[in-house]
């Protein structure tokens, strides 16, 4: 009787160990794919900035944050915890991919993220580029434009 109490008890405690495995697994695959979770943590990082669109990959490690003043932003997901970064005027290149869905991107304040990003379709990844352009563009145009001076009466 005894015996049958403790193989009882040893398959229970397998099948919860198999359980507990399987619910921590399935949480690191999630990555980004939260997009609540992408939003508190720029939000932790950027509180002053206003969070307007945001694009994830395929895979959910990385996150292209639109801002409310056409700046962009850049989350990672890293190991444990995520990299979170904006994106100055100016200060990153991107090219399309092999593939035609995603975005070979050089930035030149954090060479460490370089890569090569796949989204679902290749409209997010013209989506993406052209936040980076206009945030590129953005720098060039918040320099003030010399006014004409005015004609002489």
């Amino acid at each position: 009787m005894g015996i049958v109490v403790w193989c009882i008890l040893f398959a229970i405690v397998i099948v919860v160990a198999y359980y507990a495995t399987r619910m921590a697994s399935q949480n690191k695959e999630d990555g980004l794919h939260d997009t609540g979770l992408a939003i508190l943590e720029f939000g932790r990082a950027f509180p002053t900035e206003a969070i307007r669109q945001l694009q994830t990959t395929i895979d959910g490690q990385a996150v292209f944050v639109r801002l409310h003043d056409d700046k962009a932003g850049f989350m990672r997901n890293v190991r444990n915890h995520f990299s979170v970064h904006l994106i100055e005027p100016g200060r990153a290149y991107a090219k399309i991919s092999a593939t035609g869905r995603g975005l070979t991107v050089d930035f030149l304040d954090a060479p460490h993220h370089n890569g090569t990003f796949e989204f679902k379709t290749p409209a997010e990844a013209a989506e993406v580029s052209l936040w980076l352009l206009g945030n590129y563009i953005a720098g060039e145009d918040a320099k003030p434009q010399e006014q004409a001076s005015p004609a002489k009466a």
